[in-house]
């Protein structure tokens, strides 16, 4: 057997391993809930440490805590929040709905790591002074959602954006055949078509941003259920000042604390913005499997960079892999706002009890999509080629050209000169001089697929 230690809390004693920073409580929840063996990630735990060093320094400048036993808390705090002990978290996500066992493992590892032979430091007395689990739960979502979309899923998709608009550049120049239905349509520049992507990508990030405020607006010093008991009346607003000069992020208080306990409606807000930017990239996704496909036998518009072999029995086959992978994490994101939404709507009274699910899903969907733009920006859209033969060719032949012609021929001797081109293979141009009166120099003016791309009735 490992070697343990007693621990002991108001419920008892109870073994701990040896080497462990928690204590009793911790070591209760570890074996209540062996549910997953999903943790909670390192961004929330920052987010932890950083609520920790942030409360004991404000309740320092308060008068509530001396100056010995803050110092420290804000070193162990700061400890905890830079990584150095996160195999000290090991608590399972589905326990219980207010993150208590969460908070009191912060709270014990911190207390552990800031005792000495001269300083005892307590977990609920000194580290969670001022404090509910109630509200640091909720406080420490918002502030690792905030960060991590700031720091890591706007720079991410801004990213990508801007490879895709390099690529648009690049390719201004090619004129493809546009699609609806999966079927033949007017032709479009690569340029047009990619240009939808990155006003996608654009909105998603605007999108973000105007969720920012709400999710950056923190309910520290709400503490059980919004009054505020046990909690400095400044506590609430020189909190959200600490907090925000140790992150470098403006976060705001939450000026109806109530509110904030009983409801987790900006994560599920910033989840479905989450879950729109999911539904952009997976459209994305799919136009570059679409244009990627065959190399003989589908639309072959493309060549993605060959990463890895595509098969394990078929030589020399290529998989569009990056796509791929993203529409999985796509899938992810979506199915993680439906826990969401399902979650925010466990707010019973004065608290949600479904925090720890919010938070795990929450910062996943951020990280994929994070992860996961970069991947596309820098293995798919930067590297892809351009079949320009097989663009030329399957443009020349597309009978819908002869949409241009309707307002000279109109609408039904256009729909026989499309007939007739599709059935017998031939360019809709040729078969045009063919069936009216015009000349090959009119019908050059008036199907140049550059022109068409352009709109509007040629004169």
């Amino acid at each position: 057997m490992s070697k343990v230690r007693i621990e002991k809390d108001s419920m008892g004693e109870l073994e701990v391993p040896a080497d462990a920073l928690y204590g009793a409580q911790t070591q209760r929840a570890i074996n209540n809930f062996p549910v997953s063996g999903l943790k909670l990630p390192r961004s929330f735990i920052n987010a932890l440490g950083l609520i920790k060093a942030a409360c004991a320094q404000v309740n320092c400048e308060l008068g509530e805590m001396p100056q010995l036993e803050a110092d420290a808390i804000i070193a162990a705090a700061h400890k905890v929040s830079g990584g150095e002990f996160d195999a000290h978290f090991p608590i399972d996500i589905f326990q219980t709905g207010s993150g208590t066992s969460t908070n009191m493992n912060a709270n014990e590892v911190i207390s552990h790591l800031a005792s000495n032979a001269d300083l005892k430091i307590h977990p609920n007395d000194h580290v969670n002074m001022g404090q509910s689990s109630n509200d640091v739960i909720p406080t420490a979502i918002h502030v690792s959602a905030s960060l991590q979309t700031t720091g890591q899923l706007i720079p991410a998709l801004s990213h990508l954006k801007k490879t895709i608009d390099k690529r648009c550049k690049e390719l201004s120049q090619v004129i493809k055949t546009g699609r609806t239905h999966l079927m033949d349509a007017m032709p479009v520049s690569m340029a047009q078509e990619m240009g939808g992507w990155s006003a996608q990508l654009g909105l998603g990030i605007e999108r973000l941003q105007s969720s920012l405020p709400r999710i950056s607006a923190l309910v520290q010093g709400g503490t059980a259920v919004g009054t505020g008991i046990n909690a400095h009346k400044d506590f609430a607003e020189k909190f959200v000042a600490q907090m925000s000069q140790l992150s470098g992020h403006n976060f705001t208080s939450n000026p109806n604390k109530f509110e904030g306990l009983s409801s987790q409606d900006a994560a599920v807000e910033l989840s479905g913005q989450l879950k729109t930017i999911a539904v952009s990239l997976m459209k994305i996704s799919n136009d570059l499997r679409w244009m990627n496909s065959g190399p003989l036998a589908g639309i072959g518009e493309i060549a993605l960079p060959a990463l890895q072999p595509g098969s394990s029995i078929m030589p020399g086959k290529v998989n569009p892999v990056i796509p791929e992978s993203m529409t999985m994490v796509c899938a992810q994101v979506i199915g993680n706002d439906a826990t969401i939404t399902v979650a925010g709507q466990a707010g019973n009274f004065q608290l949600n009890v479904m925090l720890p699910v919010i938070a795990y899903n929450l910062l996943q969907s951020i990280e994929i999509l994070s992860n996961a733009a970069r991947m596309m920006a820098d293995k798919a859209i930067s590297g892809f080629s351009v079949n320009q033969q097989n663009i030329d060719a399957t443009l020349a032949k597309n009978p819908i050209l002869v949409t241009a012609l309707n307002p000279v021929i109109g609408y039904e001797l256009g729909a026989k000169i499309a007939k007739t081109a599709y059935a017998e293979g031939r360019a809709v141009i040729d078969v045009a001089e063919q069936m009216t009166d015009l000349s090959r120099h009119e019908l050059e003016k008036l199907l140049s697929p550059e022109k068409l791309t352009q709109g509007g009735i040629s004169s």
